[in-house]
C-alpha cells in the first residue's frame, strides 16, 4: 500500500512516516505544494494525505490539480483548521476525508486504511437542472455553454439547490448548508443571496428557474421546454 505524505511540519512527516512504515505502507513523503503535486502526478499511490497549509502551494491548490488531471485516488486532507468553511472547500474539490490535527495516529491508520478499501471514487457526476451545470471538481458554473462568475457563497448554495433541484427546500435548510453553525445572522440574508444568484443565473437568459415558494423556501428547476420557469 503505496501513500504520499504531504506535509510542511518536518518532524510530524517523519513521525507519520515511520509509524506508517511500521504499519506496512510504503511512504513517500513532500515537505512543500509543488513536490507533493509533482509525486501525485508522476507515481500512482493507493491513497495521499495532504496537509491544507503548504508552502509552495496550498493542499487546496494540490487537491483541485489532482481533480482537474482525473487523479481520483483518495485524498485525506490533515490540517489544524478545523472550520466547516474548511471541511466544505476540501470536500467541494474532491477530497475523501478530514482529519484535524492534534490527531490520533490510530484513528488516522484506520481511516487510511478504509479509503483504500473503497479504492478510487468514480469522476464526480457533474450537478445541472436543464442548461445550468456545475462542475464540483473544476468548481466551474455554466449556463448554455456560458461561464458563470459565483463567490465562493453563491457557488455553495446553488450546489445545494442542484443537489435538491425541484424540490422546495427552505431557508434554514440553505443556511445550515451554507453558512457556519456559530453564525447569528437572520435567515434573510438567504433571500440575499437567492437574489444575487438570480441575477447571475437567470435573468442574462431570460429565465425564471429559481423560485420563491410563498412560506416554504425555494425550489430551482430545469430551464427545459415545458418546465416551470422556462
Amino acid at each position: 500500500m503505496r501513500v504520499l505524505l504531504v506535509e510542511d511540519e518536518v518532524d510530524l512527516a517523519e513521525s507519520v512516516r515511520r509509524g506508517l512504515t511500521n504499519e506496512g505502507f510504503v511512504v513517500d513523503v513532500a515537505h512543500d505544494g509543488i513536490t507533493g503535486a509533482w509525486l501525485a502526478r508522476e507515481n500512482p499511490y493507493d491513497v495521499v494525505v495532504l496537509d491544507l497549509m503548504l508552502p509552495g502551494k496550498n493542499g487546496y491548490a494540490v487537491l483541485e490539480e489532482m481533480r482537474a488531471a482525473e487523479n481520483w485516488v483518495p485524498v485525506l486532507m490533515l490540517t489544524a483548521k478545523d472550520g466547516e468553511y474548511d471541511q466544505t472547500d476540501a470536500f467541494d474539490l474532491g477530497a475523501d476525508d478530514y482529519l484535524t490535527k492534534p490527531f490520533s495516529f490510530l484513528v488516522l491508520v484506520a481511516r487510511l486504511r478504509a479509503l483504500i478499501r473503497r479504492g478510487a471514487p468514480e469522476r464526480p457526476v457533474v450537478l445541472s437542472a436543464g442548461s445550468l451545470e456545475l462542475d464540483p471538481v473544476r468548481r466551474t458554473v455554466t449556463r448554455r455553454g456560458q461561464r458563470l462568475e459565483l463567490t465562493a457563497k453563491e457557488y455553495v448554495i446553488l450546489q445545494y439547490l442542484l443537489q435538491n433541484k425541484e424540490k422546495v427546500v427552505s431557508k434554514l435548510q440553505i443556511m445550515d448548508n451554507a453558512w457556519d453553525a456559530g453564525f447569528e445572522g437572520s435567515e434573510n440574508i438567504v433571500e440575499v443571496y437567492v437574489g444575487y444568484l438570480r441575477k447571475k443565473i437567470d435573468a442574462p437568459f431570460g429565465l425564471s428557474t429559481l423560485q420563491t415558494v410563498r412560506g416554504m423556501g425555494y425550489r430551482l428547476v430545469p430551464d427545459e421546454p415545458g418546465a416551470p420557469g422556462a
